[in-house]
């Protein structure tokens, strides 16, 4: 189960990532705001299933 989170996180920063550079390649800066949005948010989840390993070991 963590693992699907986990990948889940990875997935959110690599399309916030592709969002991002797709919005600064076309000049929308709405679209590149989402991306940085989405990045952060899979950061986030990222560091929560890491303090969630740290805790269980």
């Amino acid at each position: 189960m963590a693992g699907s989170k986990k990948a889940k996180g990875k997935a959110e920063q690599a399309k916030g990532k592709l969002k991002e550079a797709a919005g600064r390649a076309v000049g929308n800066e709405r679209l590149e705001a989402e991306g940085r949005m989405e990045g952060a948010a899979g950061d986030a989840r990222q560091a929560k299933e890491k303090a969630k390993d740290v805790f269980k070991h």
